[in-house]
């Protein structure tokens, strides 16, 4: 039998070896698709929440952005005594006559409350950009293509087929009815944000 060097016998350190060689392999297969199947797991479970809580941040980011700007408006037609409005635009300088108001709206001071802005005359109070994700569409129904709020602070010069409300409903692309947003916007002057299925928002 040789000896090592240090006195020791060969055999008796190739199983120690083998030993400390084995424990210091790694995974196994085993182990390995173990690990893989845990981590798919957690992904399908985080994915689609994290894919919620954003989607939902962004609506409501975007319906109350709106919602702001409306009280703004009728806080100032109160306070200066005159009508003042907002309507889309694309452009920051004139409404665009539409019922969209994703790509961006102005509020103004309109002195004779015709629902456009005339440069010259009305005053340019706030500018809203165009929504960052350009497939969310934000509609009022009753082609409603401005709101104006008179001197007491009511919603006025609607179309004759509104009753008591204007909504402006947010949507999605694809539609989702869990990340569905409306503004109701009360000729009285109430605002109230809703989520799907809830009041008039559809």
């Amino acid at each position: 039998m040789s000896l090592a060097t240090d006195g020791s016998s060969m055999p008796t350190q190739i199983p120690r070896l083998r030993r400390v060689l084995r424990r210091a392999g790694g995974f196994n297969l085993v182990e390995l698709l173990l690990v893989m199947t845990l981590a798919a797991i957690v992904m399908g479970i985080g994915i689609p929440s994290y894919r919620y809580v954003t989607n939902s941040n962004r609506v409501s980011t975007e319906v109350n952005a709106l919602l702001g700007d409306m009280m703004l408006a009728r806080s100032e037609a109160i306070k200066q005594a005159q009508s003042v409005t907002v309507c889309p635009s694309q452009g920051g300088t004139a409404c665009d006559k539409t019922t969209n108001w994703q790509k961006g709206w102005i509020v103004f001071s309109d002195v004779n409350g015709d629902g456009a802005f005339t440069v010259g005359t009305d005053t340019l109070l706030r500018v809203q950009k165009a929504f960052a994700t350009a497939t969310d569409t934000f509609q009022s129904d009753n082609a409603v293509e401005f709101v104006t709020y008179n001197r007491e602070g009511f919603a006025v010069n609607q179309p004759t087929t509104l009753t008591n409300y204007i909504t402006v409903t947010l949507h999605t692309a694809p539609a989702n009815a869990q990340w569905t947003r409306c503004l109701q916007i009360g000729t009285y002057g109430g605002l109230t944000t809703e989520h799907f299925g809830t009041g008039g928002c559809q």
